[in-house]
């Protein structure tokens, strides 16, 4: 794994565009499959509220591998969605979504160490901001929101391509999250291009079709497949980015070796 530039992260978006450009209505369909999916897992009861969380690493790799599929030249059809259900991967990438409430869980628990619990009562319902705003502007809400994005940034960083490395090179869940971290911290400064660049894609088009169209309940309904598109082709650029740094997978759904990478 080499030490790439920071314009690198640019080109990831960039090469995201491209890979959705080539068959956005086979993603887009491919996106439309999971919310409907995450929707019907959601009113199960009890865990309609973890396993959404849960699955999005088995899910997320339909979209890698619909990448995959666009680079290889073939279509991209709704049955990748099953793609994270086969084994070997599945246990492990359901270990990994674990694995992703429990991280933030701790992080967002730390944020009552700053502001007495408000912010965690707000993430799980205890506390309605319209209802009790004076306890929310009395608290340091704000300082607990930075101190828990700080906190989960390590995870995030080993979370980035940990489900893609379970799935295609078959590893075991701490090595996946060992080799996805260190990618990301040897090239940190094309990651922050890249964050940064995707933070202000999603600032810009908000607000210019805000001033297209106005606060209006029209712009809430067309922020919803605008979202849907940019969500869709923010996962081609995390694609395009594996790609470079571990290699693009072959054919029998196994990348590079991770020691040649």
């Amino acid at each position: 794994m080499e030490k790439l530039p920071a314009s690198t992260g640019w080109h990831w978006v960039k090469q995201g565009f491209g890979l959705f450009r080539k068959q956005p209505g086979g993603l887009s369909m491919l996106f439309l499959g999971y919310m409907v999916c995450m929707l019907l897992v959601s009113i199960i009861p009890l865990l309609g509220q973890l396993l959404p969380v849960i699955l999005v690493p088995i899910f997320s790799v339909a979209f890698a591998q619909g990448c995959l599929n666009i680079d290889q030249g073939k279509r991209v059809v709704p049955s990748l969605l099953m793609s994270g259900f086969r084994k070997p991967a599945l246990p492990v990438l359901f270990g990994l979504g674990v694995l992703y409430i429990i991280m933030a869980i701790v992080a967002i628990g730390a944020s009552s160490l700053v502001d007495g619990g408000t912010l965690w009562q707000l993430v799980t319902g205890q506390l309605n901001p319209q209802t009790s705003p004076e306890v929310i502007r009395e608290s340091n809400i704000g300082s607990a929101i930075l101190l828990t994005i700080v906190m989960y940034i390590p995870a995030a960083m080993a979370f980035c391509f940990a489900a893609p490395l379970i799935y295609w090179q078959q590893v075991s869940l701490g090595k996946a999250l060992f080799f996805s971290f260190f990618a990301v911290w040897r090239s940190l400064s094309a990651f922050v291009v890249f964050a940064s660049t995707w933070f202000a894609i999603s600032i810009v088009t908000s607000q210019l079709l805000f001033m297209i169209v106005g606060r209006t309940p029209m712009a809430i309904q067309l922020m919803m497949p605008l979202s849907m598109i940019l969500t869709v082709i923010m996962h081609c650029s995390f694609y395009a980015a594996y790609r470079q740094i571990f290699g693009v997978p072959a054919d029998s759904g196994k990348a590079v070796s991770l020691d040649k990478a």
